[in-house]
């Protein structure tokens, strides 16, 4: 059974699938009275699954109902998306964000299933610090963008 906020996410990529431009627009009431639930609610998914680790860019205008503008990143190669996601890492990165971009990895066809949860566990399960987990994973690009470039 789908929480809510699973319900919202899945929505919203639905939308996101259907557009032409890999971009939607919404407002931010409209879409918490869909689901009836708070505003708040609609930020919550947007910032936990809908951001640039996760391949999206968001543009949230208050005030008025608001509007949520939600674009995916398109890349025409896998070379251009490792490019650009290298020059927009940072250098310190949490559990979350790895896990947020092994997840994009698998869903790009980047690595397998297997390869991305052989990373998780490494770059999750030992002790080390979010700096070194940032230069490790921008180290995983250069040697991902090899195969691809």
């Amino acid at each position: 059974m789908e929480n809510t906020s699973d319900m919202i996410e899945a929505y919203l990529k639905q939308l996101l699938a259907e557009a032409q431009a890999c971009e939607i627009e919404i407002k931010r009431s409209e879409l918490a009275e869909r689901f009836s639930v708070v505003p708040s609610q609609i930020n919550y998914v947007i910032k936990t699954r809908f951001n640039p680790n996760q391949g999206f860019d968001v543009e949230s205008k208050r005030g008025g109902g608001g509007y949520i503008k939600i674009v995916k990143f398109d890349y025409s190669t896998k070379h251009d998306f490792l490019v650009d996601l290298y020059t927009r890492l940072p250098y310190v990165l949490s559990e979350q964000d790895v896990r947020e971009i092994l997840q994009m990895f698998f869903e790009e066809q980047i690595l397998t299933e297997q390869e991305a949860n052989l990373l998780l566990t490494v770059l999750t399960s030992v002790e080390i610090s979010d700096r070194v987990r940032g230069h490790l994973m921008h180290e995983l690009l250069q040697r991902l963008d090899r195969n691809y470039n």
